[in-house]
């Protein structure tokens, strides 16, 4: 049993680590996918048979560039990749794994679907960790949104380093609040989610909505604390504040957390409840879910999973307005119109907007033009690779001009 935690040693541990600071430079990338049969994306894929596949790729060096392979609770393939000071370098290593993961899969006749929901069926939960039961116990008190987020969503996820001390473009309160200004732009222009049991939802991203439902506590923006625009205390207070997903314990216990019970509540010595430690602390950090997580770094979680090699444009906007000054002052005044009565960030009610209409709403479309443009720009003048820029340039022609997105081709598809 480790050192009782109290409540002010929490919020001091939490505030803490939540940013690294320093230069940003770093890029990290973790992408998921469904797995589908490639005969048949309705038949359901055994998980004995997606075991076999992966086996052989959790062998030291089997994946050329040291990506990690997890799967996640649905059975869906996750590789994060490790961090690199160059977004193309660590777009170039962490293709040449995805294409050794689809090439073992293809041999089996299994193919890497690129959605941000699965459209066909509704996936069992596969994972049988107390962590999954617990959380799968817990969200379904929310309603049925927890089971369809950890069954049948994927994403792409973009790392990036928090930024530094200072007040400019490279300051963590900067890129803190530039990150939630974008959040709209990224869910609107990535959108590709718009199916469930093979039927449209009425969301271009049904992912983000699941996620908006799931548990808003510890799914939702993180929003300004009592301190003011500190982010540190912001976070630390969001995470406090979260009910628990799981209390572990040892086998054969379940890890069923008291219904309702907060970290902070935890700390305050409810009856019948083991005090928490600092490895509780650190666990329950594991099991928040804002679509900005910071880790020491930013986690961008909004994405929906991408067709094809579209996870690399959407790794390329995202890096590109947050690290390039330039690209970063146009993202911040493309974004002023989504920020409503003299807000620094867009309100939740604006982050539904984008999943429902994506780029096709007026305000959100212009912005998702400008940052693309303001990406682009910045691209040509760093010397980023010709395959990359050509990549965001023809995305962007294809959809954000169109004020498209990856789900209205999906949609096209079912009506015709």
């Amino acid at each position: 049993m480790g050192h009782r935690l109290a409540e002010n040693e929490a919020r001091e541990h939490v505030y803490g680590i939540c940013f690294k600071t320093g230069p940003p430079r770093r890029t990290g990338l973790e992408l998921e996918w469904l797995v589908h049969d490639g005969a048949d994306a309705r038949r359901p894929v055994p998980p004995e048979r997606l075991d076999a596949v992966l086996a052989p790729l959790a062998e030291p060096g089997a994946l050329p560039s040291g990506s990690s392979l997890t799967r996640e609770p649905g059975g869906q393939v996750e590789l994060s990749s490790l961090p690199a000071t160059a977004l193309a370098d660590c777009v170039r290593a962490l293709r040449a794994d995805a294409e050794v993961l689809a090439g073992a899969l293809g041999a089996d006749g299994l193919v890497l679907a690129g959605a941000g929901l699965e459209p066909h069926l509704d996936p069992p939960r596969v994972a049988q960790h107390p962590r999954y039961r617990a959380m799968e116990a817990y969200l379904d008190r929310v309603g049925p949104a927890g089971r369809m987020m950890m069954r049948a969503t994927a994403a792409v996820q973009v790392n990036l380093d928090a930024g530094d001390d200072s007040a400019g473009t490279s300051g963590y309160r900067f890129r803190w609040e530039l990150v939630h200004r974008l959040g709209p732009v990224l869910i609107a222009a990535f959108a590709n989610s718009p199916l469930w049991r093979g039927r449209p939802t009425g969301w271009r991203s049904t992912r983000r909505a699941v996620w908006e439902r799931m548990d808003p506590p510890r799914t939702g923006p993180v929003t300004r604390s009592d301190d003011g625009d500190d982010p540190r205390a912001a976070w630390a207070d969001y995470a406090l504040d979260a009910p628990l997903l799981c209390l572990r314990r040892p086998a054969p216990d379940d890890w069923n957390a008291p219904p309702g019970l907060t970290f902070r509540a935890w700390t305050r010595g409810p009856d019948g409840v083991r005090p928490p430690t600092l490895d509780d602390l650190d666990y329950h950090l594991t099991t928040l879910f804002p679509p900005v997580r910071p880790r020491g770094w930013l986690e961008l979680r909004m994405i929906d999973a991408q067709r094809g090699e579209d996870w690399a444009v959407a790794a390329a906007l995202a890096a590109t307005l947050l690290d390039d000054p330039a690209a970063a002052g146009a993202a911040w005044e493309a974004t002023e119109p989504l920020c409503r009565d003299g807000a620094a960030v867009p309100t939740p009610e604006q982050w539904s907007l984008a999943a429902r209409l994506g780029p096709s709403d007026p305000v959100i479309g212009k912005a998702v033009r400008a940052c693309f443009s303001a990406a682009d720009a910045a691209m040509a003048g760093s010397g980023a690779p010709a395959d990359l820029r050509a990549a965001l340039a023809a995305f962007a022609l294809r959809y954000a001009e169109r004020g498209r997105c990856p789900a209205d081709d999906l949609l096209e598809g079912i009506r015709g």
